[in-house]
């Protein structure tokens, strides 16, 4: 290869690291260099961290996956995690979810589980732990308590949303775009707002287009 073709398979791979979508759609000629690149990362987290990584796997090398013993990372088969993201077990990831670019879980000591097929966009943070507020002590100080986040199958929580510890969000729901979730969420529920509260259903929805 030139040096031109290597300068370009880079900005390729640095497409793929925040678009991870592309990954799925390669033409039969770019996915050949595109599943070695793929081996050759998830190989690499899985060396230095607990983490399983299933068949199929989008990761892109800049994401900062965290999975020390007790802690592990299950990432379930055609999951995409994109560039920036943050995950810190426990956490499991069901088939083909995907992680868009500076999305952050950190699964306490409860852990996150994420069902099959749900988006998580952009710069969403998913928090399974918290702590306490007491004015006896500082905050640096104060106890951190863990119960879980649990998220259906089919969700879609919008860019820049927030989901708090002890959350279910049921399958089929959508969280907006900035809304902070604070309480469970039903099924096909369309949540919006801080702190989010229900605004519609799915199923009442008109289709776009």
């Amino acid at each position: 290869m030139t040096e031109l073709e290597l300068r370009r398979r880079e900005q390729h791979k640095l497409r793929l690291s925040w678009m991870p979508w592309l990954y799925f759609s390669l033409k039969p000629h770019q996915r050949a260099w595109a599943e070695e690149w793929q081996r050759e990362v998830q190989q690499a987290f899985r060396e230095l961290e607990t983490i399983t990584i299933a068949e199929g796997c989008f990761v892109a090398p800049e994401a900062r996956l965290f999975a020390e013993p007790g802690r592990t990372l299950e990432i379930g088969p055609g999951c995409s995690i994109a560039a920036d993201v943050f995950v810190h077990g426990p956490a499991v990831l069901g088939p083909g979810v995907s992680l868009n670019a500076r999305v952050s879980l950190d699964g306490g000591s409860a852990g996150i589980f994420v069902g099959e097929g749900t988006r998580i966009a952009t710069g969403a943070a998913i928090y399974a732990f918290d702590h306490g507020i007491a004015p006896d002590r500082a905050i640096r100080s104060q106890p951190v308590r863990s119960k879980g986040i649990r998220i259906g199958a089919d969700v879609w929580i919008g860019a820049n949303a927030g989901v708090t510890d002890g959350v279910t969000i049921g399958d089929h729901a959508v969280v907006a775009m900035g809304a902070v979730v604070t309480r469970d969420v039903p099924p096909w529920a369309i949540v919006a707002g801080v702190p989010a509260r229900v605004v519609g259903d799915r199923r009442e929805k008109p289709t776009i287009g």
